[in-house]
């Protein structure tokens, strides 16, 4: 059995190969369905998402060609363009891959937490399919451990290390409670869209997003169940933002220190937490002297998130070290995976001895035999029988200087030294 997994990802492969190699949720079950008819395959699983797509499996043989002429054929992608940029990984790489993987350590952002989630689902998925058996799903949870380990242990997950993140933590220390507040966001572009996401993620209560384009804030606005509005509306709702974040590429200001004192006023001088991710600003610097405002601008984060990512590095020796350990533990249990279909055939192999040697004893006591002497025989012959093989193996090592198997025989037997 041979645990083997090809794949992209950002490091190898340009999007435009990533995005012809990815699955939509909904097709990753039929796919594993397929994978899964593959003579060779035992086991399947895909992980699909923005920046990677892997399909892993416990195979009966230790060559990836199969599996990569599956992936060319089913994404009708020829596999000489499609080779060099893919990875393989098999047993135990395979295994620290899987664990770095859900860890963050093999993200594009460090330590990056939604690739865990993306993990469990495609383990659900592959458990809904079918598609898992004892190694393969050993190993995902073993991978789930790990990660869980590493987070729990290190402080890998714990600085922010994008903008949209350090911005919604910023709001977290400011506000007790995000539920209860107001977010207005200007812009529909990556950004926004991200700290929507964050937002949504750690309760944020209502959610508005102002953009010049009224459809593009509609679409982003439906996706978190917020409200859009047209920029030009802004100063009407300005008023009930507690939060502000501003990402747009308007080449003058938006937001002025005159429109965010009109809001406070109507607001009774409640704070507002304000920043502003655009270069160039969009939000008039001056605005930063209104007593109940706090303002914070991209270089303001950027410190923030530089000394972050220090922290971050700092954070995956560690992590590499305990995914040091966890390797170990799971190759362990593999091994002794192994050792359990031996231990079945010698069990086996003694039990077929012991029945034939006792159905015969049976039959002579029939036949009127004396019962002492046929115990004695029965327990003769089995002691023969179970000793006569491994008797001529020891010779034969012995005859052939095959100390270690000597050395074996007193360990497994747990010999007296004579």
């Amino acid at each position: 059995m041979t645990l083997l997994a090809v794949g992209v990802n950002h490091n190898t492969a340009p999007i435009a190969i990533r995005e012809r190699l990815s699955f939509p949720s909904e097709g990753v079950y039929s796919a594993l369905k397929e994978l899964r008819k593959v003579r060779e395959v035992n086991e399947a699983a895909i992980l699909s998402t923005c920046n990677r797509t892997e399909f892993y499996c416990t195979t009966a043989t230790p060559d990836e060609q199969f599996l990569i002429e599956w992936v060319s054929e089913t994404k009708k992608i020829d596999a000489a363009t499609l080779k060099p940029y893919l990875y393989i990984h098999s047993d135990n790489h395979l295994i620290r891959h899987m664990f770095r993987v859900a860890c963050g350590l093999d993200s594009m952002i460090l330590g990056e937490p939604q690739i865990l989630g993306q993990m469990k689902t495609a383990y659900q998925t592959a458990c809904e399919a079918g598609t898992l058996g004892k190694h393969l799903g050993k190993l995902f949870q073993q991978t789930f451990f790990a990660a869980k380990k590493v987070r729990t242990d290190t402080a890998i997950g714990s600085s922010p290390v994008s903008v949209a993140f350090a911005a919604v933590q910023l709001a977290q220390q400011i506000f007790d409670k995000l539920q209860d507040q107001t977010a207005v966001l200007i812009g529909a572009g990556e950004t926004i869209e991200l700290t929507a996401r964050h937002l949504k993620q750690q309760g944020i209560g209502r959610i508005i997003i102002a953009n010049r384009t009224h459809s593009k804030a509609n679409t982003l606005a439906e996706q978190f169940n917020g409200t859009a509005i047209a920029l030009s509306d802004l100063p009407k709702y300005l008023a009930e933002a507690d939060i502000v974040i501003s990402s747009t590429a308007s080449q003058l200001p938006i937001l002025g220190k005159g429109s965010v004192e009109s809001a406070l006023k109507k607001r009774r001088y409640k704070p507002m937490f304000m920043v502003d991710l655009a270069v160039p600003r969009d939000i008039e610097p001056e605005v930063e002297q209104l007593r109940d405002v706090y303002l914070y601008t991209v270089d303001d984060l950027k410190n923030t998130i530089d000394q972050n990512m220090d922290s971050r590095r700092r954070a995956a020796e560690q992590a590499e070290e305990i995914i040091d350990t966890q390797v170990d533990h799971f190759l362990s249990w593999l091994r002794a995976e192994n050792a359990h279909h031996t231990i079945r055939d010698y069990r086996m192999q003694a039990e077929k001895t012991r029945d034939e040697a006792l159905q015969k004893a049976i039959a002579q006591m029939k036949n009127g035999a004396n019962p002492e002497e046929v115990l004695t025989r029965l327990a003769h012959n089995i002691t023969n029988k179970l000793i006569h093989t491994p008797s001529a193996q020891i010779r034969d090592a012995a005859a052939n200087e095959r100390h270690d198997l000597i050395a074996a025989v007193h360990e497994i037997f747990k010999l007296n030294k004579s």
